[in-house]
């Protein structure tokens, strides 16, 4: 059944998301990258841009863009020329490559299982894990806009009702669970922190004071680090969940440049922040990861410049954690991979944890298992890895 899985993934992965016809190297067929990341063959761009060819609606993310912005999926035609006319298999591939299989998990991290996909996740936007029980819950677009999962994978919760009711969530950024199992949420549509119990029940909206809440991360002591993505600054809140008493909310950083996503070591303490730079230029901007001490001390810092100097691609990053040995891990929407940066100290250091199968990853979290667990809003699913 293992193999059979991946065959079924290797081939979706090689076909038009819109169509279902497979993508080739020429003409119609051949793969587009639109600007928000998502792949299309150039007949559904044509198709979608109409015959005005002014502007085309991304079909998973919604994003505007003209035809002029798509640009050729590398990748996917380096993938297609090694596969062959035969197509062969993709383990095959990475095999005749010269290293290949070796590159694509360096860590011995292989995909242990698949959650949601369209239909059942519209463009998620943050996942977190449960520390006490192996839960993951994910924040999306959908009616419900957080799905709680089971560690084998069955959806247990939908809650979080679009709309306008107090405790309503109209538009989730991120998601943290505390160790008392407490769900909260960033809500960039009413600019709130909203706090639910282990049942969906909303227990804490926190309003006051926020331009823009995007990022969170749960701390070892249940209190939740956040960051103001348009105040450039990052908030420590303590509550009493169980009460729904807000006990405080202190800015502990300010003059952060977009800052979004957040994470917090459960063992030291330390922070790490992404920072959005705005663009210079035509470039499209860039990001950069900075680290700062349990006492909020500027630890580490690298923009996609420098980082640039030291790897071989451009690294915009989306999504930050912590493994349990206190290292830094992104994921990159430009290569499509997951990166580790090493520990705080000896950052940066490069090593690709995951570079195949993810199209757009956006969130990131570790279960207490160690699982690494990787949202891809490209196929509106949820990727977990374990250790092989």
């Amino acid at each position: 059944a293992g193999m059979a899985a991946e065959d079924e993934a290797e081939l979706s992965l090689l076909e038009c998301r819109v169509c279902f016809e497979p993508y080739g190297p020429d003409g119609q067929r051949r793969p587009l990258n639109l600007p928000c990341g998502h792949v299309l063959c150039r007949g559904c761009v044509g198709a979608l841009a109409g015959a005005e060819r002014q502007r085309l609606e991304c079909p998973f993310c919604r994003r505007l863009c003209g035809p002029a912005e798509t640009s050729e999926c590398r990748p996917l035609l380096q993938l297609l020329e090694l596969l062959g006319p035969a197509g062969g298999g993709l383990a095959s591939a990475l095999g005749r490559s010269g290293g290949g299989a070796a590159a694509a998990a360096p860590a011995g991290f292989g995909l242990r299982l698949c959650l949601g996909g369209w239909g059942s996740l519209v463009n998620p936007t943050g996942v977190a894990a449960c520390p006490g029980s192996g839960r993951l819950a994910v924040a999306h677009d959908g009616k419900k806009r957080i799905h709680v999962f089971g560690p084998s994978g069955f959806c247990l919760r939908r809650f979080g009702e679009r709309g306008d009711a107090n405790n309503d969530i109209k538009y989730a950024l991120d998601v943290t669970v505390t160790s008392d199992g407490h769900v909260v949420v960033t809500d960039g549509g009413d600019c709130s922190v909203k706090a639910f119990d282990s049942e969906g029940r909303g227990v804490l909206a926190v309003r006051e004071g926020f331009c823009l809440p995007w990022g969170l991360d749960a701390t070892a002591k249940s209190e939740v680090i956040l960051t103001d993505s348009e105040a450039g600054a990052l908030y420590r809140l303590a509550a009493d969940f169980q009460r729904g008493e807000l006990k405080k909310c202190q800015m502990i950083r300010s003059r952060l440049v977009s800052p979004r996503a957040v994470a917090v070591c459960q063992s030291s303490g330390a922070v790490v922040v992404v920072e959005h730079l705005k663009a210079r230029g035509p470039s499209k901007g860039s990001t950069r990861v900075t680290i700062f001490s349990a006492e909020m001390d500027l630890i580490g810092q690298m923009d996609s410049f420098g980082l640039n100097l030291v790897f071989p691609s451009r690294i915009y990053a989306t999504a930050v954690a912590f493994d349990k040995e206190g290292r830094v891990i992104v994921t990159d929407v430009c290569s499509q991979a997951v990166i580790c940066l090493g520990k705080p100290e000896e950052f940066p250091s490069f090593n690709p944890l995951i570079s195949h199968g993810l199209s757009y990853p956006v969130g990131l979290t570790y279960t207490a298992n160690n699982s690494l667990v990787v949202l891809d809003s490209g196929d509106h699913s949820v990727k977990v890895y374990g250790s092989t």
